[in-house]
């Protein structure tokens, strides 16, 4: 690290569990961030803020008026952009040393096959399942930790799967249907602070990953309730029929 570098992350550097290594460690990663909506947006302006070094955006879609309600990478002046160039702007301008690649299409089996092992990690903020399932499945296939958020209504949750650990469940050991009918946002309507809250933990269980340090949510279920502001964790297990991650 640089004198600027060290002056910037000070705050991470001072902290035991983390310290220059553990910085160190974040400037030498890679996140995959797919989909740069509600989720999305709180954990790329943390990552980047954060150091790590290579962000990957992926997101086909624009900036809608109706995004700006909880998608806070984006302003109005950006409506009409791609989401990842706009949440790229955002970033730079919060720490211009963080690479930033873009990807403005549908992730595909083949792409995510290809992207997914030039990653140390992969944030997954979509809202459909299709799209969760081919991120988990090419994070299965080549062992890459994968940190999961869902936001809808009043309601989150998230978790993380180890990719790297056999013994560790996957995403489909959750879901295992073929389901392809997630509400989404548009549909059912969601408070735009509780993204901000489930999107912000994922950012902070990436850095603990990528930093090696702490108790990552593997095999844990974080749910939120937002109405009453509680919070409850399940206990997820490897689901010996799961048609990823089963022997």
């Amino acid at each position: 690290m640089n004198e600027s570098q060290k002056e910037r992350y000070s705050r991470h550097i001072s902290l035991a569990d983390i310290g220059a290594d553990g910085q160190q460690k974040l400037l030498d990663s890679t996140a995959l961030i797919v989909g740069l909506g509600g989720l999305g947006s709180p954990v790329a302006m943390y990552l980047a803020a954060a150091g790590v070094g290579r962000l990957i955006f992926a997101d086909f879609d624009v900036v809608e008026l109706s995004n700006l309600q909880r998608q806070v990478a984006h302003q109005s002046n950006a409506i009409g952009e791609l989401k990842t160039r706009s949440a790229k702007n955002t970033c730079l301008l919060m720490n211009p040393d963080t690479r930033i690649d873009t990807i403005d299409e549908v992730l595909d089996e083949d792409t995510l096959q290809t992207l997914v092992p030039e990653c140390d990690i992969v944030i997954e903020g979509s809202d459909n399942f299709p799209t969760r399932f081919a991120v988990n499945q090419a994070c299965v296939s080549h062992q890459v930790p994968l940190v999961s958020g869902a936001a809808i209504r009043f309601d989150g949750q998230v978790s993380v799967f180890a990719g790297h650990q056999s013994d560790q469940p996957c995403y489909r050991c959750l879901y295992s249907g073929d389901s392809d009918a997630a509400e989404t946002c548009a549909q059912t309507g969601v408070l735009s602070p509780i993204v901000g809250i489930i999107g912000t933990i994922q950012a902070a269980e990436a850095i603990k990953v990528l930093a090696n340090f702490g108790s990552p949510l593997y095999g844990r279920l974080l749910l939120l309730d937002g109405l009453s502001m509680q919070w409850n964790e399940i206990a997820l297990r490897k689901n010996p029929k799961c048609p990823v991650c089963s022997e």
